[in-house]
């Protein structure tokens, strides 16, 4: 099997450890992707390359944890061709382990211990895609203008209100606790601690505007340890894990009703079954 074939490809990547412990990685990562930028700026049928995440509009983030986020953006009639084929990317750096992880690009290990994750699009595929705004780190002198935020970014959702999330978070409390009592421990712990876990942080957010703003608008874990210290969001409590999904439920229950105004026969409820589960 080759490494870069269409299917999983693992190999023994020693070295790849010992290089990525040496050097200066965020400065690195900007120069692999200053580099990326040289590349398809003599092939002719690239348009622009844009930088995401902490390489991209948020350089502020950057550090030795790190990875590569970009787009590539490529006239009508070339994608295939950089999907197919990553010599592009081997122009930069020898490539250990590439994985095709969706229609539009790929996740991929650089020898040197770099890692990688990105998409390629034409001009009217980024129009239509997701994404915050990112950084220009290349754009061929015909590019559009406006490629680095010309996505769609979410708009406000009717349930972005502190109501919603909280009686959200109370729903998958009750249901995750019947989950546990029915023998599904695994469910109940992402009832208990995934999904209420992520109503809570989103209720913070609505409610705790001097936190700082959210990381990243697609995943809303991202930074919450940061954002919410232990003195205003225990995780090690809301999230001890897979054996402790009472405890958990009890945890966040208190913590909400410390917070705010809880409905009294709904956290009744919970506290029978959580009884339930003490038996």
């Amino acid at each position: 099997m080759q490494l870069h074939d269409e299917s999983f490809a693992f190999t023994r990547v020693s070295a790849v450890a010992a290089d990525a412990s040496t050097g200066d990685i965020p400065q690195r990562l900007l120069q692999r992707l200053d580099d990326l930028g040289v590349v398809l700026a003599q092939r002719g049928d690239a348009l622009a390359l844009l930088g995401l995440g902490s390489v991209g509009a948020d350089l502020a983030r950057l550090d030795d944890h790190s990875d590569l986020d970009f787009f590539v953006v490529v006239d009508d009639g070339a994608k295939q061709r950089y999907l197919d084929s990553i010599d592009w990317l081997e122009e930069l750096h020898p490539v250990v382990f590439s994985f095709p992880n969706s229609v539009d690009g790929r996740k991929v290990l650089f020898a040197d211990g770099l890692f990688a994750e990105y998409a390629v699009f034409t001009v009217g595929e980024l129009h239509d895609a997701s994404y915050p705004p990112g950084r220009i780190v290349w754009r061929r002198d015909d590019a559009p203008a406006g490629l680095e935020s010309s996505g769609r970014v979410p708009g406000p959702s009717p349930h972005d209100n502190a109501e919603y999330q909280l009686i959200e978070a109370l729903t998958n409390l009750y249901v995750g606790l019947h989950r546990d009592l029915r023998g599904e421990r695994l469910s109940a712990m992402r009832f208990i601690q995934v999904h209420a876990v992520d109503r809570v942080l989103t209720f913070l957010h609505l409610t705790e505007p001097g936190a700082g703003e959210q990381q990243d608008l697609f995943v809303v874990e991202r930074g919450a340890d940061r954002r919410f210290g232990p003195n205003v969001l225990p995780l090690a409590q809301l999230a001890p894990g897979y054996a402790h999904n009472r405890e958990a439920a009890l945890a966040m229950l208190q913590w909400l009703e410390a917070r705010t105004e809880v409905n009294v026969v709904l956290a009744a409820a919970i506290r029978q079954l959580a009884l339930e589960l003490s038996g």
